[in-house]
């Protein structure tokens, strides 16, 4: 059995075989270092909205310990019958319960805004990647 190795037609060969297109590497890489920053900036802002949510619910809890107090001590010290000062009672529950529903609102109003000023940037990134992808796919 006598196969012997012939350089030119093995050369032939490979020449007509179709390799594909190399990626471009560095628009790879600059694309990768763009998502890496749009999830930073993202994530920055998450942590900002819940720093700001964190900081506005102590407010609302210092502030409503405040009229808790002022509250009670104006129970407490209220003239009048058994009657007037329920009346009295009631009102002040009424008005805690309209704050608390008012300060929920407004906390859920900060976590909407962050979350949707975290979630622009990732859409935006997204889209600008997937349109990174298709002009390298265009260069194949």
């Amino acid at each position: 059995m006598s196969s012997s190795f012939n350089p030119e037609e093995f050369m032939k060969l490979f020449g007509s075989l179709k390799m594909p297109n190399m990626p471009d590497f560095q628009a790879l890489a600059d694309s990768q270092k763009r998502n890496i920053e749009a999830l930073t900036t993202a994530n920055k802002l998450a942590m900002e909205g819940a720093q700001a949510v964190a900081r506005r619910n102590m407010e609302i809890v210092q502030q409503s310990l405040s009229e808790m107090t002022q509250a009670v001590q104006s129970l407490a010290s209220a003239e009048g019958s058994p009657t007037d000062k329920a009346a009295r009672q009631a009102e002040l529950l009424k008005a805690a319960y309209e704050h608390a529903i008012a300060n929920m609102h407004e906390l859920s109003e900060i976590i909407q805004k962050s979350n949707g000023e975290a979630v622009g940037i990732l859409n935006r990134r997204f889209a600008e990647a997937m349109e990174e992808v298709k002009a390298l796919m265009a260069k194949g």
